[in-house]
């Protein structure tokens, strides 16, 4: 009841702001796109299938808005199916009903339904992306978020142009199906068949020399790429033949420009880079952009190369080329990538990475904790039920976890059973906050251990205010695999990582307190741990969850309950009327 009077008393504000009795610092812009979701028949590697697609784009529209506007967004689902979207690394200030994710803040929006998503993009400016949210559906609904500043970019080079990159992944067959046999048979997914740039494979492709991605630059103009990586289930490398990437900004974060021949982007994340055209071209007036995965998992993957051109204006020719296949000795170094298997570049170029930490961009991260949660993420290997066929290693059903507890989503949503204070079971608080039955995470004999996981939908509550730090220990149970997770609602800072099991008595003293790097997605060190943290000061429900889909699919996820504050501007607002029901 308080909040609601509260709210009721910010209403009365607002109305005179809007009566010119009250400077406003809210933005007057308000922004409108209508999504509709369909199917359109989509041909790539010469197969044509039914794509499920946003407004028959693919990738879907580019929204384009400005730091501090107002945004609606109508999402009509012109499908069977049900479907939900997600606006990826947009903070959704005390409007949780907005983020997106199915069953954990909102129920999906039923085939024929629509739902408008409304939220104001506060102290936000870059690139973010958004997606489906819906069981494997973001595999090709996608799109970038471009957040123009309102002020000047802290790098003085001068930008010629700037266009978005997206990684993602093609499937000739249906991917309903690949997920749809991963969860009834316990094994893993069929990899893609090709990666994508802007939804273009590439010349290493077949029949694809005419879907590749191409970029007409002026020799000695700067650039600005702005690269998502919307890609289902691999960290991708990315580089261009020739020319030196200045990153400036991860997940819409300015950072410490740095360069580097190469960059790796996980699945969630998004890094703006500087590339300035001053190299001199061959007769095809063009240079090979391509990206290809950083490999750390032992299952079925992809292992091809996307690529694309930068085409000069003005060479003596602008036919391009194109390579036909793959050469039978391909050698990344011709093409700036590193090897697939690369974690010494991995660790070297995330260690680059520091926040701007300067008086227009501070890094507010927090020097003191009230709390410490310490969360096992691992890959689980799960005995196989009497009289059922299972497909995982040695007969068994492969499952994920946090704290070895693999997340069920609920039948309603949590947001809306939290706001209403409903006592249905549907939840429960009690995720564990350090690992029930430690053990040398890393160091494992994975065959002669118990692997089986418990299932539940268990998650964190925290009060509002509290400065949280999350320890996320890999572990190497199957493999010691790369993971890259996503926290809704928070920005957080990354202040520690290394390999091997985290010593909370040793590894604390080595945080990076200063400038450590600003971001939605952690990839936690293959065989290692990531220590994030941030002041939980949006109240709310909030999922966190690996962003490999196959991971999540599997319940490699929990979630995060903010409190509401004492004030009116600490409380989650009400629901939008048009909220769609379970």
């Amino acid at each position: 009841m308080e909040c609601l009077i509260q709210h009721y008393g910010l209403f009365v504000v607002m109305l005179m702001i809007l009566a010119g009795a009250l400077p406003s610092g809210f933005s007057q812009t308000t922004r409108r796109f209508q999504f509709n979701v369909e199917w359109k028949n989509v041909t790539r590697l010469c197969s044509t299938k039914p794509l499920l697609t946003v407004n028959g784009e693919y990738p879907g529209p580019t929204i384009a808005v400005h730091e501090g506007d107002n945004v609606e967004i109508k999402v009509t689902n012109h499908i069977a199916d049900n479907t939900t979207i997600h606006w990826h690394g947009i903070r959704q200030l005390r409007t949780g009903w907005a983020d997106g994710p199915a069953y954990i803040t909102q129920c999906p929006i039923r085939g024929g339904k629509s739902y408008t998503y409304k939220f104001t993009v506060q102290y936000q400016r870059g690139t973010l992306w958004w997606h489906a949210h819906y069981a494997w559906q973001r595999a090709s609904v996608y799109g970038a978020f471009i957040i123009h500043p309102r002020m000047p970019f802290p790098f003085s080079a001068p930008i010629q142009d700037e266009f978005p990159i997206i990684f993602g992944e093609w499937w000739n067959g249906d991917v309903d199906e690949v997920e749809n046999e991963m969860m009834k048979y316990g094994g893993g997914p069929n990899s893609s068949d090709a990666y994508t740039i802007n939804g273009l494979p590439g010349p290493f492709y077949p029949c694809s020399n005419k879907d590749t991605f191409i970029k007409t630059v002026e020799r000695g103009k700067t650039y600005l790429l702005r690269i998502i990586n919307a890609a289902l289930n691999d960290e991708l490398f990315f580089a261009v033949v020739n020319h030196t990437l200045t990153v400036v900004e991860i997940d819409a974060v300015y950072t410490k420009p740095f360069t580097a021949t190469a960059i790796m982007v996980a699945p969630g994340q998004t890094t703006n880079v500087l590339l300035t055209a001053n190299q001199v071209p061959d007769s095809s007036g063009t240079f090979l952009m391509a990206a290809w995965p950083y490999l750390t998992s032992i299952f079925p993957f992809d292992n091809s190369t996307t690529a694309g051109f930068l085409r000069y204006k003005n060479t003596v020719t602008e036919n391009i080329k194109h390579l036909q296949k793959m050469p039978s000795t391909f050698e990344p170094n011709k093409y700036n990538l590193p090897k697939m298997e690369d974690t010494k570049f991995v660790t070297k170029f995330s260690d680059k990475l520091r926040s701007l930490a300067s008086p227009q961009y501070p890094c507010t991260v927090p020097k003191t904790i009230d709390k410490r949660v310490v969360t096992v993420v691992s890959l689980n290997l799960q005995d196989c039920p009497a009289n059922k066929t299972c497909k995982g290693y040695e007969g068994k059903r492969f499952f994920a976890s946090m704290n070895n507890l693999s997340f069920v989503r609920p039948s309603m949503s949590i947001l809306e059973s939290y706001y209403n204070k409903l006592r249905n079971n549907e939840y429960s608080t009690d995720f564990p906050e350090k690992p029930l039955k430690p053990f040398d995470y890393t160091g494992v004999d994975t065959v002669s251990e118990n692997m089986n996981t418990q299932f539940g939908t268990k998650i964190l509550e925290v009060p509002y205010g509290t400065n949280l730090e999350i320890v996320l220990q890999g572990t190497s149970f199957l493999n010691v695999e790369n993971h890259p997770i996503h926290i809704h609602g928070h920005n957080f800072f990354i202040v520690g990582r290394g390999f091997g099991n985290f010593n909370v008595a040793k590894d604390p003293a080595k945080y990076n307190l200063i400038d450590p790097p600003e971001r939605n997605t952690v990839a936690v060190p293959t065989g290692g741990w990531a220590a994030i943290r941030f002041k939980a000061d949006n109240p709310g429900v909030w999922f966190i969850h690996c962003h490999l889909e196959e991971h999540t699919s599997w319940g490699l996820a929990s979630g995060l309950i903010v409190q509401n504050g004492p004030r009116a501007s600490q409380c989650v607002l009400p629901p939008p009327k048009d909220l769609p029901s379970c």
